[in-house]
């Protein structure tokens, strides 16, 4: 099954990081593997504590500017999707690709490298994918589409991000 959890809003990761423990605790393999990200999300320090979650990132990159994705930023996207493929072939039962979606807003990866991971994952692999924005491609390969809408965030009040709520 494809699940699908986008929109601007914050919300996303905190709704996968609990399938990912619920699924953990009933005895599944989770890989959660995250894409535009740096791995020095709090939740991190969580999935080095609970066993079948396999935390995967490629590392720091750099922030992406109004100027645009880096050589780094393409590197970091397409070892992530090697990171989300090795995992349907070595057997998980739960993969979460957080963040992907925002892979194409930055022209990272293609919509048909996401659509062919969903096909790859049918049948076989349960696949999360969350992000900003959702292509109809994926929408219409979809079992679960939720879309998060922001209705008031500190941020726009000038707030800085605080680790272990925004990140």
């Amino acid at each position: 099954m494809l699940h699908l959890y986008f929109g601007p809003g914050v919300g996303k990761t905190s709704r996968v990081v609990g399938l990912a423990v619920r699924a953990a605790g009933a005895g599944l393999r989770v890989d959660f593997v995250q894409f535009m990200k740096s791995g020095k999300s709090a939740e991190v320090a969580a999935f080095e504590r609970l066993p079948n979650i396999r935390y995967r990132c490629p590392g720091p990159h750099p922030f992406i500017l109004s100027r645009g994705p880096e050589k780094a930023h393409y590197d970091h996207a397409e070892k992530a999707l090697s990171f989300a493929l090795a995992a349907i072939e070595e057997g998980s039962r739960l993969l979460i690709c957080d963040e992907i979606l925002d892979t194409l807003l930055f022209r990272l990866l293609k919509n048909s490298q996401l659509v062919e991971l969903a096909d790859r994952c049918r049948g076989r692999v349960e696949l999360v994918m969350t992000g900003r924005d959702a292509p109809a491609e994926l929408l219409r390969r979809a079992d679960y589409a939720t879309e998060f809408v922001q209705v008031k965030h500190p941020y726009y009040q000038g707030a800085k991000a605080r680790k272990g709520i925004e990140y």
